[in-house]
């Protein structure tokens, strides 16, 4: 069932009811077919943009909807509720707006930015290195200036929609001077020199592609320099402050769609005569459910409402992707043992659930470097 939410105004509420409509119609039904055969929904975020739901915390005048995160996150929940691809497709792509929407100059918002959020072009984050993950500031794929554009060479990796984006959101070192020799680009997806490897091979999210980035000499216009040279880690780690909570209520979508899940199956399931979620044992455990999808949301919510208001929200951030992705893998796994051998099996999502639920641990930083940065905020404190 539909979570119970209080909304800010009038327009959230309508806002909110057409994604779960859309969601419903145009999602849930497509999602175990394109994951089964790892294909991409392309046309699904061109029908999100024009439905203006790919822009929703950014500018109107841009062609966004000007939402205030707490409701954008909501509706990311529901979307990721429907297909976790999806959601975390919007997640990523809105991360990859967030640099230029944030730092970039009037005269760069005007030309690109209403494309990226009105679905014409789909963007990717292009932060991670195979040995720079968790520490983001060792990257080494190098941007040299060269007249009037930048000349990059290197690899990055794990790319959400590597080979499909329109525009990759770069990260890259323009001078040897550590944290602040890092700067930020805006990439054509076209642009010569850019290729993608194959895709991974990955246990869940397989309609989502993930690849390397391969950059040989790739020519990038200096126009596209986003802020200042030196000023790439601070906008990659304010990008991902805010993406992490996207990731939160992407995660929050996955738990709640596990526990309607059971909670459908165990009300029809009938063992000695009643239906097994009379049985206190399976009662306990999806009350269990339950009380850990509510207290996720919560999380991500109070971290939203932080960002809204204009106050700190970094330590929010990290605690609610820790807790609201922890509680996505617990809540898909019980949601697996409610239904029993036939959770085990494909004829039901929720070991889908469950593969799927396993990376948002993972990415945007592990929930180890979240625990790390929790504490890094309380010795400040």
């Amino acid at each position: 069932m539909p979570a119970d939410r209080l909304l800010p105004t009038p327009e959230a509420t309508d806002l909110l009811a057409l994604t779960r409509e859309m969601a419903r119609d145009e999602l849930a039904g497509a999602a175990a077919g394109h994951e089964a055969a790892g294909t991409f929904p392309r046309e699904v975020f061109e029908l999100l943009g024009k439905s203006g739901l790919l822009g929703l915390p950014y500018p109107e005048q841009y062609g966004g909807g000007e939402q205030p995160y707490e409701v954008y996150l909501q509706v990311l929940e529901e979307i990721s509720r429907a297909w976790m691809t999806v959601g975390v497709g919007l997640s990523v792509h809105t991360m990859a707006c967030f640099p230029l929407a944030h730092f970039g100059t009037d005269g760069q918002r005007e030309k690109w930015l209403p494309d990226m959020i009105g679905g014409r072009t789909l963007g990717g984050y292009a932060l991670s290195e195979s040995h720079a993950g968790s520490d983001a500031a060792a990257l080494s794929t190098r941007a040299v200036r060269a007249g009037d554009a930048y000349e990059v060479t290197g690899t990055k990796s794990w790319i959400t929609h590597g080979g499909v984006a329109d525009f990759y959101t770069l990260m890259a070192r323009t001078s040897d001077d550590g944290p602040r020799g890092i700067s930020c680009l805006l990439v054509d997806g076209t642009t010569p020199g850019l290729s993608a490897g194959t895709p991974e091979h990955k246990m869940g999210l397989t309609g989502s592609p993930t690849t390397e980035l391969r950059f040989d000499g790739a020519r990038v216009p200096a126009e596209r320099l986003v802020g200042a040279e030196g000023d790439g880690l601070k906008i990659a780690l304010a990008a991902l402050d805010s993406g992490r909570l996207g990731i939160a209520a992407c995660a929050v979508g996955l738990a709640q769609a596990a526990l309607d899940l059971a909670v459908d199956y165990a009300k029809q399931r009938e063992q000695f005569g009643r239906p097994i979620i009379e049985f206190q044992g399976l009662e306990f455990l999806l009350a269990d459910m339950a009380a850990v999808v509510h207290s996720a949301r919560a999380t991500y919510l109070d971290g939203a409402r932080r960002r809204d208001a204009g106050m700190p929200f970094g330590m929010q951030a990290s605690v609610a992707k820790l807790v609201a992705t922890d509680a996505a893998m617990k809540v898909t796994t019980d949601a697996v043992q409610v239904l029993g051998g036939v959770g085990y099996t494909r004829d039901f999502p929720a070991e889908r659930y469950m593969r799927e639920a396993k990376v948002l641990q993972i990415f945007e930083g592990t929930n180890q470097i979240q625990r790390m940065l929790i504490g890094r905020h309380l010795a400040k404190s």
